[in-house]
């Protein structure tokens, strides 16, 4: 039985950012791991200052996205597939482009993503809560379309010219940004680094996140996985500045205090015990 992981982002860097060593870990036990990128990220500002007078970055900001996520893809050693919808910008007060990914219609956005699940047949789809991890409208309609292509791929009544229909056996959410991973992390650096700089950020995070609920039920063992996610992430330059203390946290620190990467169990077709350590638990004994 070959198990498949399908794991749907935003933009190209968010699944470097959110599951990258999951993916990575996955796919070296032999899984086929597919990442869709449901924009191109046209609109994306280029929040490293080392390119800012780039001339791909200034003038081809799509065709520098692409050869970062090409990068990325070849050191989690992934598939990858592009949606084909074109970023939203998240111009705070203004609706969507009309033409862009969150402007158009949810049924036209559905479709291609239920082609890719029949097509695919992952048993695992990771994509992202009601409120898309954060409120970006490429990320809430990413959502959306996760939600409604997982029910119409299952579906031979709707979009019957898409392939065969498919159930995906197991639906999480990604929790990767959670309290109880901030808590380990600051009380694990105060104890062995108490005068390290990292400290405040850490401590800040806990302030903005104190009133989260904790809803993760299932944590991936991926500490021999990190540097794997930090070249990933570092593949996409133009997004990612590569000082950020904001992704990028000390590996002797996280293995320590929280060697995981965290997912919430939202529905699933087989067995399975909470909290888990395998987003598969069940799948093979359902086989």
């Amino acid at each position: 039985m070959t198990l498949r992981l399908l794991a749907v982002h935003a933009h190209p860097d968010d699944e470097s950012s959110k599951g990258a060593a999951t993916y990575a870990y996955y796919s070296s036990l032999g899984v086929d791991v597919l990442i869709v990128s449901c924009t191109g990220g046209e609109r994306g500002s280029i929040l490293n200052p080392a390119l800012a007078e780039n001339p791909m970055a200034t003038r081809d900001l799509t065709g520098l996205r692409r050869r970062e996520m090409r990068q990325a893809q070849q050191h989690l050693g992934v598939q990858h597939r592009w949606l084909g919808f074109v970023d939203s910008g998240m111009d705070e007060g203004e609706a969507a482009p009309p033409s862009s990914f969150a402007g158009v219609p949810l049924e036209h956005a559905t479709e291609p993503m239920v082609n890719i699940i029949r097509e695919f047949r992952p048993q695992v789809l990771v994509t992202y809560d009601e409120n898309g991890g954060y409120p970006h409208p490429d990320h809430i309609r990413c959502h959306d379309v996760s939600m409604a292509a997982y029910r119409a791929a299952a579906d031979p009544g709707q979009f019957p010219h898409s392939g065969e229909p498919w159930q995906v056996s197991k639906l999480y959410y990604d929790r990767i940004f959670n309290l109880e991973r901030i808590d380990a992390l600051y009380l694990a650096l105060s104890v062995i680094e108490p005068d390290s700089d990292l400290l405040e950020s850490l401590g800040a995070a806990r302030e903005r996140m104190k009133d989260y609920p904790d809803l993760a039920t299932t944590h991936i063992p991926v500490g021999d996985f990190l540097e794997v996610r930090d070249n990933a992430l570092r593949s996409h330059a133009s997004q990612v500045s590569p000082e950020s203390s904001f992704f990028f946290w000390p590996h002797e620190l996280v293995r320590e205090a929280w060697p995981y990467e965290d997912f919430q169990l939202i529905e699933s077709k087989v067995e399975t015990a909470l909290p888990e350590s395998d987003l598969f638990a069940g799948v093979a004994d359902d086989a």
